[in-house]
């Protein structure tokens, strides 16, 4: 890792610095403030000093255009056919070994005498010559009957290897029939065995859409009096985005008084979002509707993330601060006192690194009332979901913001999260434009893209 030290007046010139020394990928290692003695120890001015790193990628091998193909391996299934095969094939070499020399010596006895127009019964197979063994003068002449039960054999024998696999196929017993089981949907939810064919197929239905069984189980309570009246799969179906409204809950828009601001904090994993969606917020509550806002980073890893909040700032009119410390933090807050709503942007942190998260939480305790809404991606697995929002629990959680819906085949994982945590819903992204692709999380909303009733 290279690992550089600069001086500046303020944090933001520092971190320009940085930027253009190292580039967008340095991570700041640490960052602290002292005064530089002037003339004569006099004239003293506070100076920030920011060392920062780049992680130096080594460089891949070249790949070898020349280098030749390794040679195709034998199969498992393959290699063992040969080592059973093995003993079989050196018993016929042996047995065809041993007809070519009877035939040979055959022939010697009869050197001299008129050939007979007689062909074998037989023709024996082309095999390979072998070297032929020195004649004994005293062997006795192999009689012709003897030499024919040989190849007799020898044929016997290779027809016998061709068709020995499918005999011992024929030959196996059947596999003993089992008890057939009764037909199921491949897609039925277990739980829900004993309800009747039409609740059972929307059962069915929701589990295919990402819903796990106890998001099912809830949404199915909901249609229980419309089951109760006899209703059939296709008359209950309507009666689904109701019950989605039913069990899901949401925040609604952010409510802003005149009096004081409104301090929201995004949190999440690496990723997700958070950046962008903060500028979304601003852009809303500030130039469509005419709020007083500001914007606040704390995300002092990343370079290219101070200056991406900052270009945010220019285009919208919305001030912004950097803060490296819990106490610069709430300097910045106090400095924007008079404004509506102020919105910090906040470091991605692994989900599996608690020691970071722990220090997220340091930065937020403060004497001010912050509001921490957590960002979860919409293309995030339920697993992955379940872990995040236990790791980030150590937070005071108030809402949740899914992103990334617009890159998402199946919203079911929403509603799982939603059902599990209890956390309002509060905000969807769908796109990366500002402020265009920001929408209030309704249920409605909700319940027609899981159902696939409304696109992205």
């Amino acid at each position: 890792m290279l690992v550089k030290t600069f001086e500046a007046v303020d944090m933001s010139e520092a971190l320009r610095m940085v930027k253009a020394e190292l580039g967008p990928d340095a991570m700041i290692i640490s960052s602290r403030k002292e005064k530089k003695k002037g003339l004569f120890g006099f004239f003293s001015k506070p100076v920030v000093q920011v060392t920062a790193g780049l992680e130096m990628k080594p460089r891949q091998p070249a790949q070898n255009p020349y280098r030749e193909a390794p040679e195709p391996q034998l199969s498992a299934k393959e290699m063992m056919e040969s080592s059973m095969l093995a003993p079989l094939a050196r018993e016929l070499k042996e047995l065809r070994e041993r007809v070519e020399i009877l035939s040979r010596k055959e022939t010697a006895a009869r050197a001299g005498a008129a050939p007979r127009a007689e062909e074998p019964a037989v023709k024996p197979a082309v095999v390979a010559p072998v070297p032929e063994p020195a004649t004994d003068p005293g062997t006795k002449p192999i009689a012709k009957q003897d030499l024919e039960e040989m190849k007799k054999l020898l044929f016997k024998t290779l027809a016998a290897r061709e068709a020995g696999e499918g005999a011992a196929r024929a030959e196996a017993p059947a596999p003993a029939a089992q008890p057939k089981a009764k037909s199921a949907d491949p897609g039925e939810v277990k739980g829900f065995g004993g309800l009747r064919g039409a609740l059972r197929m929307v059962v069915n239905e929701l589990h295919r859409k990402g819903l796990e069984r106890g998001a099912v189980r809830a949404v199915m309570e909901q249609l229980q009096p419309e089951a109760k009246r006899g209703g059939t799969a296709e008359t209950i179906r309507p009666f689904l985005p109701q019950a989605f409204k039913s069990v899901i809950k949401c925040a609604g828009p952010l409510t802003l008084k005149k009096n004081g601001p409104r301090i929201i904090a995004l949190v999440g994993p690496t990723g997700v979002g958070k950046t962008t969606t903060v500028a979304k917020l601003a852009a809303l509550y500030s130039l469509r509707e005419g709020h007083r806002a500001a914007l606040v980073t704390i995300d002092n890893f990343r370079v290219g993330a101070v200056e991406q909040l900052k270009t945010y700032s220019r285009i919208m009119g919305v001030p912004v601060e950097v803060a490296a410390t819990p106490m610069e933090l709430e300097a910045a807050i106090e400095l924007h006192s008079d404004k509506e709503l102020i919105l910090i942007d906040t470091a991605g942190r692994s989900p599996k690194d608690m020691e970071k998260i722990g220090e997220l939480k340091g930065f937020l305790e403060s004497r001010f009332a912050i509001e921490i809404h957590l960002c979860l991606a919409a293309t995030t697995r339920d697993r992955e979901l379940q872990e995040i929002v236990e790791r980030f629990g150590v937070l005071p959680i108030s809402r949740v913001i899914f992103t990334k819906l617009d890159e998402s085949e199946s919203y079911g994982c929403i509603v799982n999260a939603h059902l599990r945590t209890k956390f309002p819903l509060s905000f969807f992204t769908t796109g990366q434009r500002v402020p265009e692709d920001l929408e209030i999380a309704t249920a409605g909303r909700l319940a027609g893209l899981v159902l696939g009733e409304c696109k992205q």
